[in-house]
């Protein structure tokens, strides 16, 4: 069922699907809540799950001003308590993962666990920093489309590339309804965030990190570094995937996640 709540100048759309423990899953730069339907095929009969696009992303409409992870984090409590919701999980891939530590370090009684898929509480390093502002250079000269167009077969591994070039394909495809100015906010906001290892320190629910063998973005070496910090941590490595694990290797990141939750 897709929803709508207004938050001030901000209309966010929503799906609630699935039945069971709530289970809040937050999609990544360039995705909207569509990136995760393998795992809501797989998993609704024993989950339910709450499924936003971020401003700007989606069905969602951006509001004024500039936004950052606190702010989206903000977004999502308003989408639980709508939805009378006091306690959940909550998995975040890539710029989401942010996000959803944002979310644990403002409002950690309100989850009972929370994952990492393909994301980092690291900050940016000053070369991260870099690249990001060619990255919006790209965006302000050629569109949202044709920065997404080229950058998105880096997100997958060569493997998934050489394999699976239809999979590529159709994530490009959905990716035309992005304004160069949202793209723009989002790399500012993951520009902005601070390190957050020490919410991973801190953390006395169970946590869960997927990585990539081959993930350019996040590499392997950071998140397992990271994956020691927390008490409780539950480690799984795809080994055929980049950053897209959950279209790269579904089967295995549905079963993780599936564990994990249980």
């Amino acid at each position: 069922m897709t929803k709508e709540l207004q938050i001030k100048e901000n209309r966010i759309s929503y799906q609630v699907t699935g039945q069971g423990k709530p289970v809040v899953l937050v999609h990544g730069f360039g995705e909207d809540g569509n990136i995760w339907k393998n795992q809501v095929v797989f998993l609704k009969d024993k989950f339910q799950f709450i499924i936003p696009d971020l401003p700007g992303s989606g069905q969602s409409a951006i509001g004024n001003g500039q936004w950052t992870m606190e702010k989206f984090a903000g977004i999502l409590k308003e989408i639980l308590d709508k939805e009378n919701i006091d306690s959940s999980v909550m998995i975040g891939h890539s710029m989401g993962g942010y996000i959803t530590l944002a979310f644990a370090e403002k409002y950690p009684e309100r989850l009972s666990g929370f994952g990492l898929l393909h994301s980092s509480a690291y900050p940016d390093s000053e070369e991260k920093k870099a690249t990001r502002r060619k990255g919006i250079d790209f965006i302000n000269s050629n569109g949202a489309f044709a920065f997404l167009k080229t950058a998105t077969p880096n997100l997958f591994s060569t493997q998934t590339r050489d394999e699976q070039p239809g999979l590529i394909d159709e994530m490009i495809a959905g990716l035309s309804n992005f304004s160069p100015a949202v793209l723009v906010n989002y790399y500012e906001a993951m520009m902005q965030r601070p390190d957050r290892t020490a919410v991973l320190s801190k953390a006395i629910v169970p946590l869960l990190f997927i990585m990539g063998k081959y993930d350019a973005a996040v590499p392997v070496e950071d998140s397992l570094q990271q994956s020691h910090l927390p008490e409780n941590a539950y480690i799984h490595i795809l080994r055929h995937s980049g950053h897209m694990g959950m279209f790269e290797e579904p089967g295995i990141c549905n079963i993780a996640l599936e564990k994990f939750l249980l």
